[in-house]
């Protein structure tokens, strides 16, 4: 047991630097002047490069073979597993790269912040095409140490195990399934009366104390994490120092609400991971098809629920000063199930969601492929968007600027967002089963019911198992559409 408590340790070390680098790039995207964005490049790479070294020692090899014979318990041997699947995506690649993409994508977010708010993709397209240069080096590395296609290599860094073939499968599915579901859905619409926007402004120090409010009656701990302002909303920090972030506008109060209420979920996953385990491979969380389900089911599953809505009326009531027909919660439900098309994926209902995502997913792989060069995105995306959603962006602002995952690098993560949603489907219909009380507690404001369920059967595994054998364990089946198809006819077409 002395050679796995020395990867013990070992990894307890690499969690408090991940950890350093996770509060650092919060910080950036949050309150760091933009003077400091070149120190803080070289600060977040330095950092990076010292994790790489660490982690592809060359002890660090022999300890994994010896430790293989150590007399391990089932949490200790899937902490040993996960060691050994970080080891072998490390040791893919060099140092020297891992410094050169972090420092590529330091400079491609900065200039993707600026680009995003003037319109701009000519400003950002060459440090994009060599962000992606580097990516593809790094996909064809770690495809040669897995043997799998390049872009399956970049997929498990985000969901351990899934093949672009599983991914191809679902979303085949979901397009067959979602462009008459949606003709039908707005049919259904049209028939019905529109529903009345409640009236702005809202003031901004408004909508965050809602938000606070909410995060706090859905169980998140501030002694344990914030809620801040950024370009992009997202969860970051570690499990007992959870940051999250939202972005407000004026004259609607849904889209910064249901992003704290989506990044909550997040957060609520990491503050649930087994404490035995913290700073362990085993105690994260097991990919962002996970992650991706937790948020989505809070935001989504439960958040837009008719029984979470008539909750959440009185509160947003008072908390704007909202009177008239708008505000009563038979309108507000009509307004949290409105289906449009629209161009911005972080505003898309249910029904389109998923086709922005795979809109993404088929650009990314070509990029990794090459067979789309950057500078032809902006035309392959409003192509794709005619295709898939009807609609064209006006500008690359609402098109291929949109998004920050590019510009940091994170190719590969996009199809764990409709992954994601598929699983909330699945296991939401699970947790109303095991707890028939679960709906009528989200009309009261309860979620000790959900939470209690996701704790044991999703939270509290951590990485012990693969996200397909949890997925499985916690609902009974594989992950597949059949939940989520029957969600969004319940919901949009009243059967």
């Amino acid at each position: 047991m002395e050679v796995y408590r020395r990867l013990e340790e070992r990894s307890r070390r690499l969690a408090d630097l991940r950890g350093a680098l996770a509060v650092l790039q919060w910080d950036r995207a949050t309150v760091m002047p933009d003077g400091g964005a070149e120190a803080r490049a070289e600060q977040i790479a330095t950092l990076s490069g010292f994790v790489h070294r660490l982690q592809t020692e060359p002890e660090v090899a022999e300890l994994l073979e010896a430790a293989e014979a150590s007399q391990l318990d089932a949490w200790q041997a899937a902490n040993l597993r996960e060691m050994r699947r970080a080891w072998r995506h490390a040791t893919a690649v060099s140092t020297d790269l891992v410094e050169a993409v972090s420092k590529c994508a330091s400079e491609a977010e900065m200039t993707w912040r600026r680009a995003r708010a003037n319109d701009d993709f000519v400003s950002l397209a060459p440090k994009l095409a060599a962000l992606v240069v580097l990516v593809r080096e790094v996909a064809v590395a770690r495809a040669a140490a897995f043997g799998v296609p390049a872009y399956d290599a970049l997929l498990d860094q985000h969901d351990p195990g899934r093949s672009g073939d599983d991914v191809d499968a679902r979303f085949a599915e979901l397009e067959a399934l979602l462009p008459g579901l949606l003709e039908a859905v707005l049919a259904r619409q049209a028939r019905r009366p529109a529903p009345r926007l409640p009236a702005g402004p809202f003031p901004r120090d408004r909508q965050r104390a809602l938000g606070r409010k909410l995060m706090e009656i859905l169980g998140f701990d501030f002694r344990h994490g914030r809620l801040d302002v950024s370009h992009h909303p997202f969860t970051g920090g570690v499990s007992d120092d959870v940051r999250i972030t939202t972005r407000y506008v004026d004259d609607d109060f849904t889209p910064g609400l249901m992003a704290v209420i989506h990044e909550t979920g997040h957060a609520l996953y990491e503050r649930g991971l087994p404490d035995a385990w913290r700073r362990q491979p085993v105690g994260c969380s097991q990919g962002m098809t996970l992650h991706e389900s937790q948020s989505l089911l809070f935001e989504m599953q439960a958040g837009r629920s008719p029984e979470f809505i008539a909750f959440l009326a009185p509160l947003l009531r008072e908390a704007f000063g909202g009177t008239g027909a708008a505000w009563e919660t038979e309108n507000l439900v009509r307004v949290y199930h409105r289906v449009a098309r629209g161009c911005i994926r972080v505003e898309a209902d249910e029904v389109t969601y998923p086709l922005h995502v795979i809109l993404r997913y088929r650009l990314e792989r070509a990029l990794i492929a090459d067979e789309l060069r950057v500078a032809d995105l902006p035309g392959a995306w409003r192509d794709g968007m005619r295709r898939l959603l009807g609609t064209t962006p006006v500008g690359d602002a609402d098109g291929c600027l949109q998004d920050i995952h590019w510009p940091t690098g994170a190719f590969g993560y996009f199809p764990t967002y409709t992954l994601g949603a598929l699983a909330a489907a699945q296991l939401f219909e699970a947790a109303k089963r095991a707890e028939p009380e679960l709906l009528p507690a989200l009309g009261r404001g309860e979620v000790g019911p959900l939470l209690g369920w996701l704790r044991e059967k999703v939270h509290g595994c951590g990485s012990r198992y693969g996200s397909a054998e949890l997925i499985e364990r916690a609902t009974g089946r594989p992950l597949g559409t059949e939940a989520f198809a029957a969600h969004l006819r319940a919901r949009y077409l009243g059967g």
